[in-house]
């Protein structure tokens, strides 16, 4: 019988199944409330993190990116895709997978599907941002774009940010009618609309999150009135954008991290002198948030690799004395570690 590996060669790894089953456990607006303090911590500490862009292999059809970071004692990365065509082949837009190791040794502590968890750790940075950004006692957001993410922003604006009204709208009747259904009995009056311009009827956060991979204008700058915040996130590569360059030059604009941002967000479309903030700095009070009721406040989210960073250290501490993850044997541990060919020698009794 082949020599059974020591504990240390076996890595946690949370599967779909696992992902999805550890959420009902905890609950989901629970789940995206401690996520969102999670990722706030870590932006308090953001000066302590590598950071780089993430690194993008671009095709006609999509995007295939790595998202690195380290916070000195443990490492994360993300692999994650962006397919907008997948959609109509029956298909996810968008899948991923994410690991966090060990600094120290440069073992792996964690594998885990990072497709559900994207959800949520977007919808968890986006209503950790509006806490600062938006309009104190905000009650109704606009869902523009109505896919596979639409739900988890409206209920972490619910857990977070104490939203009670979502006004959904997607230029797929199909996709409105599948939010609204997915959002009954959570605990939101729900108002599917059949425009843009409607949904926002008395919205003071709107949401953008579309799939299009090209220069799209959800947003005109005539449906923008003064004081709404808005949550743009469905920019995430090159000559992808969502608003109208007019709103961009009257709004106060927030970014995670600008290297990025630049590439992919909506200031793309601005001259690189404009002038923009980093969400970090408000929320370690070293910039202003939101001054006044008449401001426009745009969070420019592309997502970054240390809100991932988080969500796995989350999910590493959550799945502790749970069933929700398995053990893989994927690590070669012989006893004498210079004795790697021995022990695949041993492994033929």
């Amino acid at each position: 019988m082949p020599p059974l590996p020591s504990e240390l060669a076996y890595v946690p790894f949370v599967s779909v199944e696992h992902m999805m089953g550890l959420v009902h456990h905890i609950g989901i607006e629970k789940l995206l409330i401690e996520l969102a303090d999670e990722i706030e911590a870590d932006f308090k500490r953001w000066e302590l993190f590598d950071k780089t862009p993430r690194v993008a292999s671009h095709s006609d059809v999509g995007v295939i990116e790595l998202m690195p970071t380290s916070d000195g004692e443990m490492y994360g990365f993300k692999y994650v895709n962006g397919h907008p065509k997948n959609t109509k082949e029956g298909l996810q837009t968008v899948t991923a997978f994410g690991l966090l190791a060990d600094v120290s040794s440069g073992y792996p502590k964690l594998l885990s599907e990072m497709t559900v968890l994207t959800a949520l750790r977007t919808a968890a940075t986006s209503a950790m941002a509006a806490k600062h950004l938006a309009p104190k006692g905000a009650t109704t957001m606009a869902m523009i774009g109505n896919g596979a993410q639409s739900e988890f922003q409206c209920l972490a604006f619910k857990a977070i940010c104490g939203i009670d009204t979502v006004r959904l709208y997607d230029i797929d009747p199909a996709a409105t009618e599948k939010c609204a259904r997915n959002l009954q009995g959570q605990g939101l009056t729900v108002v599917p609309c059949k425009t843009g311009e409607e949904s926002m009827e008395g919205a003071q956060i709107i949401t953008t999150c579309t799939a299009d991979k090209q220069y799209a204008t959800i947003l005109t700058d005539n449906m923008i009135g003064e004081g709404v915040h808005i949550n743009a996130i469905g920019g995430d590569c090159p000559g992808k954008t969502e608003l109208h360059r007019d709103i961009l030059l009257r709004s106060n604009i927030f970014v995670e991290y600008p290297e990025q941002t630049w590439i992919e967000g909506e200031i793309q479309q601005l001259e690189k002198d404009h002038p923009i903030t980093e969400l970090w700095q408000v929320i370690t009070g070293q910039a202003k948030g939101r001054r006044d009721a008449k401001q426009i406040t745009l969070f420019d989210s592309v997502g970054f690799a240390i809100e991932d960073f988080s969500a796995l250290r989350y999910i590493s501490n959550a799945i502790v004395g749970t069933e929700y993850f398995t053990q893989l044997d994927m690590l070669a541990d012989p006893d004498d570690p210079r004795d790697l060919f021995g022990m695949l020698e041993r492994s033929k009794g």
